[in-house]
C-alpha cells in the first residue's frame, strides 16, 4: 500500500540549493519542547499576519508560516511511526493533536481568509495557490456561523484523536501465531532461518506483511493458512471497529454542517473525480470488467486445489486463505515462476542500488550516500544532485528493515516540501520493511512504488511550499509511484542489474516474459479486492452505518463471500486517515499512470522523455491542476484503455 504522509524536517529556509541540516535527534522531552515552541511561535506569527488589512504579501507570509509549522510537523509525524523508543512515539501523539488544533485555528481565521481572498494573483501559480487556500479555509469552516465553526473544529480534533488511536492499536498489536515445524512445510530455508521459536521448537510469527505474505503464498497446510488469515484479519481489535464507526459518524456530521448530503460529496468535490456519482460509476465499470475474469480464475484455483488434495472439484471447498497459495502453485507450474527463487536475482543491497540507478538514468540525477547519525543504525541518508550541473537538489533518508514498534508497511514521508521562492530544498523519508537477504519481484514493485513517491517529493521545484511534491490531489498522487513500478517488469531497465551486480544471476528475456505473464495472472482477484475496499469506503462515506454490517454486505457481493468471524476493517488504516472517501483514488490514478507510461513507447530508459516527465509532472507538484499536467505530458486527452486491459490481464 501506498500511504504518503506529508510533513517536514526541523529546518529553517535555506539559501537556494544548499544542503539542509539533518533530521532532529529528539528524545521525548525534546520533541515536546520543540512542538510547544513551534505552536507558540506560529500563533504569534498568525496574530501579526491577522493585524494587517490589505492582502499585501500574504502569499509569501503564508508560505513562511507553513514552512515553520512543517519544520516540526514532519519529524513528529515520522518519528511517531518509526522511532525505536516508545516514549518518543508516544510523545508524538499529543504534539500531532496540538498541530491539528493549530491548523484548524489558522484555517478558521477570518482576517487571513479576507487577505487571501483579496489577492490579485500575479501569475498562474499564485492563482492556483489562492484557489487552493480559499478551499481549505472554506472547508475548515471560516465562512460558517460561530457555533458551527466551533463544532467543525471539535470534529477535526476528534478525527485526529481517532486516527491516532486507530493507528496505535495496529502498531501496538502484539498478536502472534504459533506454527509447528510441520505447518511450515513449503517455506524456504531463507524464510525459516530468522524466525523466532518458542521453547517447544514451534515458530512464532508476527502479523507483519514481510512475514505474513510469503507464508500465505507458500505454506502447504490449509489449516495453518486459515489460522494465520483469521488472526491477521482481526489485527487492531474490536476497539478499532468502534473507532472507525465513530469517525464516519463525525464525517457525516461535518458534511451536514455544510449543507452537503454526505461526506463523500464533501471530499470528492475537491478532487479530480468531482462527485460520488462519478466514483460509483467508475467502480461499477471496474466490477463489471473483472467479474468474469475472477470467476474463471477461481475455477482454475479450485481445480488446482482439487488436484492437490485428490478430491472432486465440486466437493472441494475454496476460501480466501487459499487464493495466494494456489495462485503461486499455478504460477510455478504454468510459468515456471517461483517468487522466492527470485531473491537471488535481487539481493537486497543490490536491489536498492538498482532502484537508484534507474532513477539516475531516467531523470538525469545523481544519488550519493552520506554518512550521518539517525534514529536507528539501519537508516541511511542520501543527497540528490543534478547529473548535468552537479547542483544539489534535495535529500532523503531510507529506513529499510523491520523492527519492533516500527510502522509495518511501506510509505514515503515527504517531511520537507520545496519552495523555490525561498530556496527551500525538499527532503523525504523512504520507509519499507523489506527482507535483508533478497527481494521477490513483488517486493521490488513495492520498493519502486514508494520510491516513486520519494522522487515526486525530492524532484519538486514548486514555488510555494503548500504546493510542493506530493501535496497534489489525492486521486492523482499515486500515479507517479504506480507508473514507476513498471521499471521492474521490462527487459531494458532490468539489464541495469548487471551494472550494480555483475556477479548476480541475470533474468533472461524468456524469464522476464514469464514473470510478466505470472504477474498478470490473478488480476481478476486482485482488482475485485480493490473494488471491495473502495466500495466499502464509499458505502460508509455516503451513509454511516455499523462498520461490519457494511463490510459483510460488500464481501457477500463477491464469489468468495464473507468469512464468519473476520474483522478486516479493524486494520484498514486508510479509512481512519486521509483516504476516507478516497480509496477509489488508487485505481483512478492508475488509469493515468498506465496512460502516461505510453509516452515512453517501450524505451523505458529514454532520458529525453524522462527529463520531460521530471519537468512537467514531478517538478510541478500541485502548482498546476494534475489533469492539465497529464494532458501537457501526453499531448492529448488521457485514455483508460491501458487500465482496463491491465485489470483484465490483457495488457
Amino acid at each position: 500500500m501506498n500511504k504518503t504522509i506529508l510533513a517536514a524536517a526541523l529546518l529553517a529556509a535555506l539559501p537556494a540549493f544548499a544542503a539542509p541540516t539533518l533530521m532532529p535527534s529528539w528524545d521525548a522531552p525534546s520533541l515536546t519542547k520543540a512542538c510547544d515552541a513551534a505552536v507558540a511561535k506560529a500563533r504569534k506569527d498568525i496574530a501579526a499576519m491577522s493585524a494587517k488589512k490589505e492582502p499585501g504579501t500574504i502569499l509569501a507570509e503564508w508560505n513562511k508560516l507553513q514552512i515553520a509549522v512543517e519544520d516540526v510537523a514532519g519529524p513528529v509525524s515520522l518519528l511517531g511511526a518509526v522511532h525505536p523508543d516508545k516514549a518518543v512515539r508516544d510523545a508524538a501523539e499529543p504534539c500531532s493533536t496540538k498541530l491539528t488544533e493549530l491548523n484548524t485555528e489558522i484555517n478558521q481565521n477570518e482576517a487571513l481568509y479576507a487577505r487571501v481572498k483579496a489577492v490579485k494573483p500575479a501569475n498562474a501559480h499564485q492563482k492556483k495557490l489562492q484557489k487552493d487556500l480559499l478551499e481549505v479555509f472554506e472547508d475548515s469552516g471560516v465562512t460558517l456561523p460561530q457555533d458551527k465553526r466551533a463544532r467543525v473544529k471539535e470534529i477535526f480534533d476528534q478525527l485526529e484523536a481517532g486516527r491516532q488511536a486507530f493507528d496505535r492499536n495496529i502498531r501496538d498489536d502484539k498478536t502472534t501465531v504459533t506454527m509447528t515445524p510441520a505447518e511450515m512445510e513449503g517455506l524456504s530455508e531463507a524464510y525459516l532461518k530468522d524466525k523466532k521459536k518458542d521453547e517447544q521448537g514451534n515458530y512464532v510469527l508476527k502479523l507483519d506483511t514481510p512475514v505474513y505474505g510469503p507464508f500465505m503464498s507458500n505454506a502447504k497446510s490449509e489449516a495453518a493458512r486459515e489460522r494465520y488469515y483469521r488472526a491477521r484479519s482481526k489485527q487492531g481489535g474490536e476497539q478499532n471497529l468502534k473507532i472507525l464507526e465513530t469517525l464516519f459518524i463525525l464525517r457525516q456530521e461535518l458534511a451536514t454542517i455544510y449543507g452537503l448530503p454526505d461526506y463523500a460529496t464533501y471530499v470528492t468535490r475537491r478532487k479530480m473525480v468531482g462527485t460520488p456519482a462519478n466514483v460509483n460509476k467508475f467502480l461499477a465499470e471496474v466490477k463489471q470488467a473483472v467479474g468474469e475474469v475472477e470467476k474463471k480464475e477461481l475455477e482454475e484455483l479450485r481445480a488446482d486445489k482439487s488436484k492437490e488434495r485428490g478430491t472432486p472439484p465440486d466437493q472441494t471447498a475454496f476460501s480466501r486463505w487459499d487464493v495466494n497459495y494456489h495462485q503461486e502453485r499455478i504460477r510455478k507450474a504454468r510459468f515456471a515462476v517461483d517468487q522466492e527463487e527470485l531473491r537471488k536475482y535481487f539481493p537486497t543491497e543490490k536491489a536498492i542500488a538498482y532502484t537508484f540507478l534507474v532513477a539516475e538514468t531516467l531523470y538525469g540525477i545523481k544519488i550519493k550516500p552520506v554518512a550521518v547519525k539517525s534514529w536507528n543504525e539501519d537508516v541511511r541518508y542520501y543527497e540528490v544532485s543534478d547529473a548535468k550541473t552537479g547542483k544539489y537538489l534535495s535529500s532523503f533518508y531510507f529506513d529499510p528493515f523491520p523492527r519492533e514498534g516500527k510502522y509495518t508497511h511501506a510509505a514515503a514521508w515527504a517531511v520537507r516540501g520545496a519552495s523555490k521562492l525561498t530556496g527551500r530544498t525538499p527532503m523525504t523519508v523512504f520507509v519499507t520493511n523489506i527482507d535483508r537477504k533478497g527481494l521477490t519481484q513483488a517486493e521490488m514493485e513495492t520498493v519502486f512504488h514508494e520510491f516513486g513517491h520519494v522522487l515526486h517529493g525530492v524532484l519538486s521545484t514548486a514555488d510555494y511550499n503548500p504546493q510542493a511534491g506530493t501535496n497534489t490531489l489525492q486521486d492523482f498522487v499515486e500515479a507517479p509511484s504506480q507508473m514507476f513500478e513498471e521499471w521492474v517488469r521490462h527487459e531494458q531497465p532490468l539489464a541495469l542489474m548487471k551494472t550494480v551486480c555483475p556477479e548476480c544471476p541475470q533474468l533472461t528475456k524468456d524469464q522476464i516474459q514469464r514473470l510478466e505473464a505470472a504477474r498478470t495472472y490473478g488480476q481478476g482477484s486482485k482488482y475485485q479486492r480493490q473494488w471491495e475496499y473502495a466500495a466499502f469506503d464509499m458505502a460508509l462515506s455516503q451513509k454511516p452505518q455499523p462498520v461490519m454490517q457494511a463490510w459483510i454486505a460488500v464481501e457477500k457481493q463477491t464469489p468468495l463471500g464473507y468469512i464468519e468471524g473476520t474483522t478486516f476493517p479493524a486494520a484498514f488504516g486508510h479509512l481512519a486517515s486521509g483516504y476516507a472517501a478516497g480509496y477509489y483514488g488508487y485505481m483512478w490514478s492508475e488509469v493515468l499512470a498506465l496512460d502516461m507510461l505510453s509516452a515512453f513507447k517501450g524505451n523505458y530508459l529514454d532520458p529525453a522523455v524522462g527529463k520531460r516527465y521530471r519537468d512537467i509532472i514531478l517538478a510541478n507538484g500541485a502548482q498546476e491542476e494534475p489533469m492539465d499536467l497529464v494532458k501537457r505530458f501526453l499531448g492529448r486527452e488521457p485514455s483508460s484503455d491501458a487500465f482496463f486491459k491491465e485489470i483484465t490481464g490483457k495488457r
